[in-house]
């Protein structure tokens, strides 16, 4: 059976009744995981605990939580509580989000995510592991503790969001997934190259590392859902290259889509929004994002599948109703492939 997993905003105050309605359409439909981020919504962990007492088999992952929110050690302690809770389904998902969510929202320094990533990860599975957690780093300096509950997964899988080259290389030297956003279906491999290399250089199949890019879907018959899915996109899509740093921006470089990233920049600084999401093309919602029919939307999701996508994450545009995200559901559901 294919892989396919499900992720759901925690910012938009969804209703707890939508949360738990699709986590279960999921469960029951075979979808591999569950995954919610927090960045200035409800927090992670609340939601996967909820959520692990109304489902029996789907995994439960942290997409994203990022470092500079928690110590490692709390971390650890967190991502082993919801693993006990839900009796060993617990995925660890870490990233460092970016500079304008970092210092303007938690108050700290944006500085060095790549190094401090590592740190994260090397501190966070000496502690799982049970052992007494010694630790030098340039920024963490632990010494002496055990940590004080033991998660029922003997490894839980930590997956790592990550854009640039350095970070790439090292969630494939060190991380059991991938999380990237915004994957141009196309580019897929080329972008992946830094991962499939420093997985190769320490040692280890580039296939331990899975590939899971969450990406906008969309699956109905009827027109004007599809329309104002792809409107949602499309705003969304401006948001993220226009509102969200550098980092965004130059990904949609990288896919070939500069005039596109400073068309959209220009009119987002000019606090036009609109005009922003204008500016993204058809055949960037096209490479981007699975909005269509459910016959198109399988079609869309067998061409990411195969250029390296191994557990493509289902995420719905911004206002979509329950009725079209179940129905997006079943449309992508394993059995459906």
């Amino acid at each position: 059976m294919q892989r396919i997993a499900v992720t759901f905003s925690s910012r938009d105050n969804n209703d707890d009744s939508d949360l738990i309605a699709i986590a279960q359409a999921a469960d029951r439909l075979g979808y591999e995981s569950f995954w919610t981020g927090e960045s200035w919504g409800r927090d992670a962990f609340t939601v996967l605990t909820m959520l692990a007492c109304h489902t029996e088999r789907i995994g439960l992952g942290t997409g994203i939580v990022t470092v500079y929110s928690r110590t490692p050690g709390l971390i650890a302690q967190s991502i082993a509580s919801l693993d006990c809770i839900s009796g060993g389904r617990a995925i660890l998902g870490l990233g460092s989000s970016g500079r304008i969510v970092i210092e303007d929202w938690h108050g700290v320094r944006f500085d060095h995510p790549v190094a401090r990533t590592r740190e994260y990860i090397e501190i966070v599975r000496m502690a799982l592991s049970g052992e007494r957690v010694n630790y030098e780093g340039r920024f963490y300096q632990l010494q002496r503790f055990r940590m004080g509950v033991s998660p029922v997964q003997e490894r839980i899988p930590i997956y790592v969001a990550s854009l640039g080259q350095r970070n790439l290389e090292l969630t494939g030297e060190l991380a059991d997934g991938w999380l990237p956003i915004w994957t141009h279906c196309e580019k897929l491999p080329a972008i992946k190259e830094p991962l499939t290399a420093a997985a190769t250089a320490a040692g280890r199949p580039p296939s331990d590392v899975t590939t899971a890019p969450q990406t906008l879907c969309c699956a109905s018959d009827d027109a004007a859902v599809v329309t104002e899915a792809i409107r949602q996109a499309r705003a969304h899509m401006a948001f993220y290259v226009g509102g969200m740093g550098q980092y965004y921006y130059d990904l949609f470089c990288r896919y070939g889509y500069q005039p596109e990233g400073d068309a959209i920049r220009r009119a987002w600084g000019e606090g036009d929004r609109s005009a922003a999401a204008n500016a993204v093309t058809e055949e960037m919602i096209d490479a981007i994002t699975v909005i269509g029919s459910p016959e198109d939307c399988r079609r869309k999701m067998a061409r990411f599948r195969a250029n390296g996508v191994d557990m493509p994450v289902v995420a719905f545009p911004h206002g979509t109703s329950r009725h079209t995200m179940l129905g997006t559901l079943e449309a992508l559901a394993p059995d459906q492939d």
